[in-house]
């Protein structure tokens, strides 16, 4: 992946400011190109463009937090130029104001492909929200995080390769044959997940945030610190109630994020119980092992919730 965050002169701005066409130099090297607006989406771009000559290209830098992004003339630039624009609107606003004003190419926006789960909006959230200054913020009517479940990331792979398949027609088979080897890959995620998961001594997690409610479809019940946006601060009520919570259920781990390692690690501290890692896979990390990928971060995400929930 090519990551195109250089240096921005000063006529790069004039251009900024005369209009979405001023960002395209007009070229066309022949290769089509793809831009992911964060990790996940990237992935399934890799894996469906492998073998064509495409290019892939992330807009949320590794070890950045996908939720606060904020699109450089860069990476406005590439939007406009993509032939391709995967997002998911509601997830990173700046993302989709970009692909609103600016995309002159095909948009896939996965929230329309993937059947999001709905999400309620706690009056923990709400009041964090109440003071915005343009009285506009996500309500939570879903949750994003759709990628927890392998079958949706499939479902995304299919539709990416008709997008491309339409934009690249010399290539429509290969975008198709890998979009299938990528669904036969999710598929057996999910069936680890499945059989993993099956026969546990407990079934709930405290997590730091909630980004892992779609992996509830394997029995799992969820418990967050807070809620779907990493940024919030825990309310000593809700601190209270997960302490009770994991004296009920004899919950030994609370899990982090590599992200934001701080809340997972404090309520388990006050415990005196583990703290171990569940990686939401928003995106990887810098320090992530040679050869990560979502595939191998999954695959440690279920080790650890079978050693943490005593599964059989």
């Amino acid at each position: 992946m090519r990551f195109p965050f250089g240096l921005v002169s000063l006529p790069a701005l004039a251009l900024l400011a005369s209009g979405c066409s001023a960002f395209s130099d007009g070229g066309d090297d022949g290769k089509t190109t793809v831009a992911a607006a964060f990790y996940p989406l990237a992935y399934v771009a890799e894996r469906v463009t492998d073998g064509t000559g495409a290019d892939v290209e992330l807009l949320t830098a590794p070890g950045k937090e996908p939720h606060d992004l904020e699109l450089t003339v860069s990476q406005t630039a590439t939007v406009v130029d993509a032939d391709l624009v995967v997002f998911e609107s509601g997830f990173q606003p700046a993302v989709d104001d970009t692909v609103e004003q600016n995309a002159e190419g095909a948009t896939l926006d996965a929230a329309d492909i993937v059947d999001l789960l709905p999400a309620e909006e706690s009056a923990q959230d709400h009041e964090e929200h109440a003071d915005d200054e343009d009285g506009e913020h996500d309500h939570g009517d879903v949750d994003p995080h759709f990628w927890q479940d392998p079958l949706r990331m499939a479902d995304l792979g299919d539709a990416m390769a008709d997008e491309l398949a339409k934009i690249d027609a010399d290539n429509a088979d290969r975008y198709h044959s890998n979009a299938d080897a990528l669904r036969d890959d999710l598929e057996a995620t999910d069936k680890a997940y499945s059989a993993g998961l099956a026969d546990c001594d407990r079934d709930t997690i405290v997590v730091s945030h909630d980004a892992f409610g779609y992996l509830e479809k394997y029995g799992l019940h969820i418990a967050s610190i807070v809620g779907l946006s990493p940024d919030a601060e825990p309310t000593g009520a809700v601190l209270g109630e997960l302490q009770e919570l994991i004296r009920t259920e004899g919950i030994t781990t609370v899990f982090s994020e590599p992200l934001e390692p701080a809340l997972g690690e404090d309520l388990a501290k006050d415990l005196g119980i583990s703290n171990g890692v569940l990686d939401p896979i928003e995106g990887l990390t810098e320090d992530a092992p040679a050869g990560s990928d979502y595939l191998s971060l999954m695959d440690t995400n279920l080790a650890t919730l079978v050693s943490a929930n005593g599964c059989r």
